[in-house]
């Protein structure tokens, strides 16, 4: 599919966001159906989604509890085989689903945990009606469904541990079940006690399976390609991360560097992986993930791609980015640094902070305080007011979770810990192994680079240069190796998310192994030159796909309205789209205008240039075009706001039902004539 010459347009919603009158509550895999009776009559080529795999409590949908299993909470129950029968024989059943139904029926944004709960508890009682229950082993079908998915069984065991410890994290369960074996796994698994439970969960998987199956054919019998989502990371409290402790690195976490919008990096919490481990089994984990997702998607999203030529991995005692370094890495060994004319001295005063005592008297005004307070965390050096952490201080998060109530008040507590952190991150040099070292990512700020003599930053900086160029060979070759045994399993076509990426050798592995990149068109610009003028359309590589938002980014509408020197200069490099001379003035004039419908239409007309193979546009910015469709508060229309976990995130949802979207002749041709690239 990546060579068709055909240049295809297609729309990103999320399955959630799905809205029928009939299943008002949240969307659901057989509205996937209806929906792309919508998208056939607008022209639309593909249908982007966000993941679908379970993630349990968490109503991220990058926050998987499983790689494997499909969510429940999008199972429609009506459809379930048992429930006609129920519903019309077990009052208690009937007034359970009718006050469903009414108590989470159509709202803006869906209740995630109320309507997870609550769906669980419908397919129990519809479970419990089963034949599968009653005779307590699986049916004919069942039983052909576990044996073809051999995962189900680990996953069962596994939520079933979760249900039964209340949810909590498999690394606060007793300890005889935070590690289990495989062959552990699958005794569980046949012990009767639970058989019963155990059936419950691969019963709800083999009707999602069965569900969101009949879905996609219907999509793809209308000629509509489905393009999934597979996130590159596992929740650290996932089956995964539980049972195959061999492919994660739970002393690691993942995340990305100090960057302008993000002045102590993002850690994101998630255990970096074993790719030696994974090599090993020759990657058979991240190919069965791919191969489950091939029963439906014709094309599929690598989340981050980045992260199969190096992660970001913070140690996880730390609570920000800041003492992190890439995976793979190339090192100076202490060896380099005495050849370089540093002592053992010079390099603890590299790598190891160095703490005044002013640093905190100037918090507590009493100097025996301040000696009290640093004591508990660090070794004073001898006939000076300086101090080192103690061997025992193994990170930031340590720091934090210190009591200082018997020395200071609250909030110079507070503000101490703080200082003390920020200590935490003041080297130049990061010992990632024993006498192996990494320059700290922003190691130019540390009062040891401050303090070397010029001669000094040149020699380090030169062999920091040369570890560059080391590592961007190491990254070429692990993501060379996995991604081109990773995309040559399966048939669907990669696409991969490399935003902000600026690794030389990124473009030339994904080229070489057919991976269409991403193109926001806000951000596709030449950062570098003066003005920052948006890459022309006619420039964008033809292997990538092209889309005016992303999930974790504002609507047009937000942007149009509150970024007027992006607009400015969007329409100052679109002039022509927006029927007006291509000069600054006139492009100022214009972009200072107010959003309207004839407005987005003209900027998605602009954007259907774009020389992407793929052109993906979010339904919002497709609904901008009729106005009886806009939300009150424009921020409404996102569906993230990274950085944040509120219950707004992830639960964004149509403005209307899809029947009423297919009759709306006027919006259907807008999209048809965007389409027709």
């Amino acid at each position: 599919m990546a060579n068709s010459n055909k240049k295809l347009t297609g729309v990103a919603v999320p399955l959630g966001a799905l809205y029928t009158t009939e299943n008002p509550v949240i969307g659901e895999y057989p509205d996937l159906a209806d929906f792309a009776g919508f998208c056939k009559k607008s022209g639309i080529d593909i249908i982007q989604l966000l993941p679908v795999n379970d993630t349990g409590t968490q109503s991220s949908p990058y926050s998987g509890l499983s790689a494997y299993a499909l969510h429940p909470i999008y199972i429609r129950l009506s459809d379930i085989a048992e429930f006609e029968a129920l519903y019309n024989s077990d009052e208690k059943f009937k007034k359970k689903y009718d006050d469903f139904i009414k108590k989470f029926g159509y709202c803006l944004r869906y209740d995630y945990d109320g309507i997870s709960k609550a769906k669980e508890n419908l397919l129990l009682l519809l479970y419990s009606s089963s034949e599968t229950y009653k005779n307590g082993k699986a049916d004919e079908k069942l039983a052909k469904f576990i044996k073809e998915n051999d995962w189900i069984k680990t996953y069962a065991v596994y939520k079933n541990l979760k249900h039964n410890y209340e949810q909590a994290s498999w690394k606060s369960w007793h300890k005889e079940d935070q590690k289990k074996s495989a062959e552990e796994i699958l005794k569980l698994w046949n012990t009767k006690a639970f058989h019963k439970e155990h059936l419950f969960h691969a019963w709800c998987q083999m009707i999602a399976a069965e569900q969101f199956s009949a879905s996609t054919k219907k999509v793809h019998d209308l000629g509509i390609k489905i393009k999934g989502d597979m996130p590159i990371l596992m929740n650290d409290d996932s089956c995964d991360a539980w049972a195959f402790p061999q492919f994660f690195n739970q002393e690691l976490r993942a995340g990305s560097p100090v960057d302008n919008e993000n002045p102590t990096g993002q850690n994101w919490g998630f255990p970096t992986y074993n790719w030696k481990n994974l090599k090993a089994d020759d990657y058979s984990w991240w190919k069965k993930r791919l191969t489950l997702s091939e029963k439906y998607y014709d094309a599929y999203r690598l989340d981050h791609i980045l992260g199969f030529f190096r992660i970001w991995a913070i140690p996880d005692t730390d609570a920000n980015a800041i003492n992190g370094h890439t995976e793979p890495y190339a090192a100076l060994k202490i060896d380099d640094l005495y050849k370089l004319g540093f002592d053992d001295d010079r390099i603890r005063w590299l790598s190891q902070p160095h703490i005044p005592t002013g640093v905190v008297e100037d918090i507590t005004w009493n100097h025996e305080s301040a000696h009290k307070i640093l004591s508990v965390f660090c070794d004073k050096i001898e006939n000076e007011e300086l101090w080192r952490f103690k061997k025992s201080v193994k990170g930031s998060q340590q720091i934090y979770w210190t009591n200082l109530s018997e020395y200071c008040n609250d909030d110079a507590a507070n503000r101490i810990r703080q200082k003390l952190v920020e200590y935490w991150s003041n080297r130049t040099l990061l010992e990632v192994a024993k006498n192996k070292f990494v320059p700290l990512w922003i190691y130019f700020k540390s009062t040891s680079w401050q303090s070397l003599n010029d001669r000094e930053k040149d020699t380090l900086k030169k062999e920091f240069d040369a570890l560059d160029v080391k590592n961007e060979a190491l990254w070429k070759k692990q993501s060379d190796e996995i991604l081109s045994a990773l995309t040559k399993s399966v048939k669907m076509t990669p696409c991969g998310e490399d935003l902000g990426v600026d690794i030389k050798c990124v473009p030339e592995i994904m080229q070489k192994n057919g991976i269409l990149g991403l193109r926001v068109i806000r951000w596709s610009r030449k950062w570098a030159e003066d003005g920052q003028p948006y890459i022309p359309f006619t420039d964008y590589n033809s292997l990538s796909v092209a889309t005016t938002s992303v999930h974790d980014s504002s609507t047009i509408r937000q942007w149009w309205n509150e970024e007027k020197d992006s607009a400015k200069a969007f329409v100052y490099e679109n002039a022509e789209a927006f029927g007006i001379k291509q000069d600054w003035n006139e492009a100022q004039t214009f972009a200072s205008s107010d959003f309207t419908p004839e407005l987005a239409q003209k900027i998605l007309t602009a954007c259907k240039k774009a020389n992407s193979m793929w052109l993906i546009i979010p339904i919002q910015d497709f609904l901008y075009m009729e106005k009886r469709y806009w939300l009150d508060n424009a921020a409404d229309e996102r569906i993230n706001i990274p950085g944040s976990v509120t219950q707004f995130n992830w639960t964004y949802r149509l403005p209307l039902a899809i029947s009423e979207l297919e009759k709306d002749e006027n919006l259907t041709s807008k999209i048809k004539e965007i389409a027709e690239r």
